[in-house]
């Protein structure tokens, strides 16, 4: 059988095609109950509009013109029950990735459309049971958000004051936008930066200030563009590239296993059941902080310079207790 939304398209269709349709001809060409037939043309002209009339004159349904004149056009873009309710879920994610719903707020009238397809009051409901936990967010003025994403898609560039937090430096630039990223609950800019004449990558929550300028965007090829900031291990770009081995005690195996820390990876079990992990990375930084959470389940391997930086910041955590 049919989902709902082919259904109503279905009726539309035959109606239109033929003039007028009888109850018998629908529901032999439907394949649905009366009652369910009854119900989609309700639904067809409270909700969606459609001018869908009974004519006794020929014992069929018919389009009345509509009052205002022209043609009735059902939406262009249909789901059914659980496609909307997958987009209540996807709402609901966004609205967690920004602290004052700037993206809500653009989405707010699809979703009540959405709610009004699903025909419940009781909607709302879902969104209250389930929860997602975005820890340690950091949240970005709605303002930049909208003003970094529309550079983005009208392809011009932005003047950044921006602030580099492991210098202290606060940096004035213009870049042209490539892209938005979303990694670990931050939002992140990669743009052609044009003082540095190059690629770079700018946290959203660190622009103190951005104005929209005139110019067009310069535009890098996507290739180019993974091929420079994707290369590395989590948000860090540029420099060169080695890899890490590290090897994962049994139990904290089991886990580690099935997760992807890199799409590059490479994974195997060793006899002793441990998992070793070999990964691509540009930048420790982020590297040491992901094996340091992972405690003394886990001991890196290569290279050498990677394991002696470990273990000194393991010996700088051990004298803050003694």
């Amino acid at each position: 059988m049919a989902n709902r939304a082919e259904r109503l398209y279905r009726i539309e269709r035959l109606i239109r095609a033929r003039g007028h349709v009888g109850l018998r001809a629908l529901l032999d060409e439907l394949e649905v109950s009366r009652a369910t037939l009854k119900r989609d043309l309700e639904y067809l002209r409270s909700r969606l509009g459609a001018p869908i009339e009974y004519d006794a004159s020929v014992n069929g349904y018919r389009l009345a013109e509509p009052a205002r004149g022209g043609r009735h056009e059902l939406p262009g873009l249909w789901f059914d029950e659980r496609e909307l309710y997958s987009l209540l879920m996807a709402q609901q994610l966004l609205g967690s990735l920004d602290a004052d719903g700037s993206l809500s707020r653009h989405l707010q009238p699809l979703l009540e459309r959405i709610r009004q397809l699903l025909g419940s009051d009781d909607d709302a409901a879902l969104e209250r049971r389930v929860r997602i936990v975005a820890a340690a967010r950091r949240p970005v003025p709605s303002r930049f958000f909208e003003r970094v994403a529309e550079a983005l898609l009208q392809r011009r560039r932005l003047h950044l004051r921006y602030l580099t937090r492991g210098r202290g430096e606060v940096s004035e630039r213009d870049v042209s936008p490539q892209r938005l990223v979303h990694y670990r609950n931050t939002w992140y800019l990669d743009a052609w930066c044009h003082r540095a004449e190059g690629l770079r990558r700018f946290a959203l929550d660190a622009i103190e200030d951005a104005t929209l300028l005139d110019e067009r965007a310069r535009a890098v090829a996507l290739e180019q563009l993974q091929a420079a900031m994707d290369a590395g291990y989590g948000i860090y770009a540029g420099g060169a590239r080695q890899w890490a081995t590290l090897v994962f005690a049994p139990q904290a195996a089991q886990w580690i296993s099935r997760e992807e820390w890199h799409p590059e990876q490479q994974g195997r079990w060793l006899a002793d059941g441990r998992w070793e992990l070999r990964l691509p990375y540009v930048d420790d930084t982020e590297l040491l902080m992901d094996v340091l959470r992972q405690g003394a389940d886990v001991e890196v391997v290569a290279p050498a310079e990677l394991r002696t930086k470990l273990q000194q910041r393991l010996r700088d955590a051990v004298a803050l207790y003694r």
